[in-house]
């Protein structure tokens, strides 16, 4: 596992340097005060003024410092020296405080202390984890009784495809299923900039919907929604998405929708 993952901590190191200049992530957009928040999330999470919340897999800070905004206390961790780095000097350039750790995700409980209103993750963060219910576990250990557990993901179901701007029909390609040996893929660039003149290697794993329910669950979670969303935050996610009125991304072509996304919001008991 130490193989893999610093693989992926190389990778990341050099994708928060190419995110940060990226037209993507619009970092000058988001110093003149735009969101990184979908509207899913802010309305599914709601309000957060005066409470604490610890965003897991935080890369540079975005979305951590867009809560901040809306009045939470926050505090981020990631695995990425070069995004806590780029994190903390955007939470100083904007004026906005925010705490950011550096720690590999399932090893936070021995970096962080304390415990929060809200734990929160999103988007691309748990495929890079080789272990579902460890990271369930360090959730229940950051979150208060009676705080709040919210994710927004892609969905593991739309993982298993695979289509390209030649042949857009989308195939089953990759497995729905955990395996402790991860899918092992060359990049280049990144999700938000495919042009880079980078080249590096990726590893991650499949956790199907039911193992992350389970997860949670099984460490006293109580699950108060599963929502499915047939659009995606991310058009690159597939050749041949388009983006609808709301700012999404949807399928085109296809003779049938698909979950692209999802949402869970659970609690812990007092």
């Amino acid at each position: 596992m130490d193989e893999y993952r610093e693989a992926n901590r190389t990778l990341w190191n050099e994708w928060a340097t190419l995110h940060v200049e990226s037209q993507a992530y619009d970092v000058e957009g988001f110093k003149a005060g735009k969101s990184s928040l979908n509207s899913i999330e802010l309305e599914e999470l709601g309000d957060v003024q005066g409470k604490t919340l610890l965003h897991l897999q935080c890369h540079f800070g975005k979305d951590t410092l867009s809560w901040a905004r809306l009045g939470a206390t926050v505090t981020g961790a990631d695995f990425s020296e070069r995004a806590i780095a780029y994190a903390r000097a955007l939470s100083d350039e904007i004026g906005v405080p925010a705490t950011f750790v550096l720690s590999d995700i399932l090893d936070l409980p021995n970096a962080l202390t304390g415990q929060f209103d809200i734990v929160f993750t999103s988007y691309g963060a748990i495929t890079w984890l080789p272990d579902i219910r460890r990271w369930a576990e360090v959730v229940a250990h950051f979150l208060k009784p009676g705080g709040t557990f919210y994710m927004a993901e892609f969905h593991p179901f739309a993982y298993t495809f695979e289509n390209t701007k030649e042949e857009p029909e989308l195939r089953l390609t990759y497995p729905y299923f955990y395996s402790e040996q991860p899918l092992r893929f060359d990049t280049q660039g990144s999700y938000a900039a495919p042009d880079a003149d980078y080249k590096g290697v990726e590893y991650s794993w499949s956790h199907s919907m039911g193992d992350i329910i389970t997860s949670l669950a099984s460490v006293g979670l109580r699950i108060e929604f599963l929502h499915e969303f047939p659009v995606s935050v991310n058009f690159s996610m597939f050749a041949h998405m388009e983006e609808d009125a709301d700012g999404y991304y949807r399928l085109k072509g296809q003779k049938i929708d698909v979950p692209l996304m999802f949402s869970i919001r659970a609690s812990k008991d007092v």
